[in-house]
């Protein structure tokens, strides 16, 4: 069975007082377009990610969140100068610290940059179908012109909440030199 494999570019997710915090009191998040996973969505809003050796632009995601979280791909960490360990989404204890600023104010991150672990999105019919359960770690072929690859250490998130895909970050794409449409399978 195969899935479609998107690429997830560098982005921050915001708590809603540090989304106040940068772009002004009761500011709420402009939605740009609808993404894959149901809920989730683009923004307009972007903020300026400093670290210790220069700084980048990424755009937030929405909804806003219970924690402040930036994922940028590996090369984007090494370059702005930030430490971003490889973690699922959500798990940012302990991870890289930077500055956020926006047009209103600046936020410190004490935590909450991370580079995310490639992961597959499924809904508990499509993990049935598929032959696996949450928190299984699998690995993915991807069949590319010229650059085909077998992704290791892939976590499958099951939730009832999510639509079938497989997320990687830039790094990773540029890798499979994946382009628009992007299909991937299971291999045992």
């Amino acid at each position: 069975m195969k899935f479609v494999v998107e690429t997830s570019a560098r982005h921050v997710h915001v708590t809603q007082e540090d989304l106040e915090t940068l772009f002004g009191k009761g500011h709420e998040l402009t939605k740009k377009k609808d993404l894959s996973q149901p809920g989730q969505f683009a923004c307009e809003e972007k903020v300026t990610i400093v670290g210790s050796k220069k700084e980048m632009k990424a755009s937030i995601l929405g909804p806003v969140r219970p924690e402040t979280q930036v994922e940028l791909s590996l090369t984007d960490a090494r370059s702005i100068g930030v430490d971003a360990p490889i973690r699922e989404s959500g798990d940012i204890a302990g991870s890289g610290a930077c500055k956020l600023v926006g047009p209103a104010g600046e936020v410190e991150l004490k935590e909450g940059v991370i580079a995310a672990k490639r992961h597959i999105h499924a809904t508990p019919e499509d993990a049935e179908k598929l032959g696996v359960k949450d928190k299984d770690v699998v690995s993915v072929k991807i069949d590319t012109e010229g650059r085909s690859l077998v992704f290791g250490d892939v976590v499958v998130r099951v939730s009832p909440k999510y639509a079938l895909a497989m997320h990687i970050d830039t790094d990773e794409s540029n890798a499979a030199a994946c382009g628009r449409e992007v299909f991937g399978e299971i291999v045992k």
